[in-house]
């Protein structure tokens, strides 16, 4: 190893380290002794988290994982630089955990990040329809939406140039007609003048609707909440796509997720008696947080769950591309081609055009 740098941003520590995928134990082992030089190596522990679809998660400790000092070391996922902005992904680390609203990272290395081990376990799918659960996960998110950053520049929405990135990529990726499951997505997929259509469709009325621009998670599946039952509180983890986005998106994403990703089910949505409830505690959480009046009205959160219906398409839409690019590029065994929905009816808004405009007319 030849030792460690200082990054600009934020003053983070780099280690020019890479770790092997196949054998991680030798570049782990270089990384933590730099990280917990106490630690002998004879008695590193490693536990390789299987939850992930994207990177290779490895929590590394001596004595207990839920003890202090667990490290934990996530491998970038082969090409995801490509779509993923990784000096954004480690400023907002810092960011929240400024906040006290995520965990400190550590380092960078060459194909990956090491970062603070948060304890509690992965949230369960089952939990989600739980009203004591699903109530942290709304009052976490408020206190995440009402963070400002200290600049008087004004913040930038990501949602639209993401999704072209995205499109663009999966235009390129698909065009390579050598590539492997390329013939078969090309059977599967709309075009891709179809599939930009229906991106400025959602643009052109999705940008009209008021939701307001704030610090989102973007990502919030079950598998990046952490759940401490002993403490009866939640936490937000992996902001590989966490930036400014409508409000209404971040919610809505998350309500998707209820749907599941590896055996997706959309009969799970949310029902809408549980998104009020949601969304009041959502709000309650939010207005308090930004030092506003706590009481929230009936009014308030039916606004909020139309908006909320709306975005959860473009969440779709988002997602569906991704996982094309997924299926293309990703070394993990995962369906990804059946995760886009694309071909299956699975909820992209190729397929979801009349529930959009019923929402719109809400």
């Amino acid at each position: 190893m030849d030792g460690g740098s200082k990054c600009p941003r934020g003053q983070l520590l780099h280690l020019d380290v890479c770790v092997d995928e196949q054998k991680p134990r030798g570049g782990v082992l270089e990384l933590l002794g730099r990280l917990r030089p106490q630690w002998k190596p004879q008695d590193i522990k490693m536990k390789v988290f299987t939850e992930g679809i994207t990177n290779q998660l490895m929590g590394c400790f001596v004595g207990s994982l839920q003890e202090s000092g667990a490290v934990l070391v996530r491998v970038y996922g082969r090409m995801t630089e490509l779509y993923v902005d990784r000096e954004r992904e480690v400023e907002m680390f810092q960011i929240l955990h400024t906040h006290n609203c995520g965990p400190q990272i550590y380092c960078s290395f060459r194909n990956g990040i090491c970062y603070e081990f948060v304890r509690g376990t992965v949230l369960d799918d089952t939990l989600l329809t739980q009203p004591a659960i699903y109530r942290l996960i709304a009052t976490e998110m408020g206190k995440i939406h009402s963070i400002k950053l200290e600049s008087d520049n004004p913040v930038e929405n990501i949602l639209w140039k993401k999704m072209a990135q995205f499109l663009k990529l999966v235009h390129n990726a698909l065009s390579n007609t050598t590539a492997p499951h390329s013939s078969k997505l090309l059977q599967e997929i709309p075009s891709i003048e179809t599939l930009a259509d229906e991106m400025e469709t959602l643009k052109r009325h999705l940008s009209q609707i008021g939701s307001p621009t704030v610090l989102c998670h973007n990502d919030l599946l079950t598998k990046n909440i952490i759940y401490d039952n002993k403490e009866g509180m939640v936490r937000f983890i992996d902001y590989e796509y966490a930036d400014f986005n409508y409000q209404a998106f971040d919610i809505g994403n998350h309500f998707n997720e209820f749907a599941g990703t590896s055996d997706t089910d959309y009969s799970l949505y949310p029902r809408p008696e549980l998104q009020r409830d949601w969304l009041t505690a959502y709000l309650e959480s939010y207005k308090h947080s930004v030092g506003l009046e706590a009481t929230v009205t009936e009014l308030e959160v039916q606004k909020l769950y139309v908006q909320v219906c709306k975005f959860s398409l473009a969440s779709n839409f988002l997602w569906g591309l991704w996982a094309i690019l997924q299926a293309r590029y990703s070394s993990i065994d995962f369906d990804f081609e059946r995760l886009s929905g694309f071909g299956t009816g699975l909820g992209t808004p190729v397929f979801n055009r009349n529930d959009f405009w019923c929402n719109k007319n809400n």
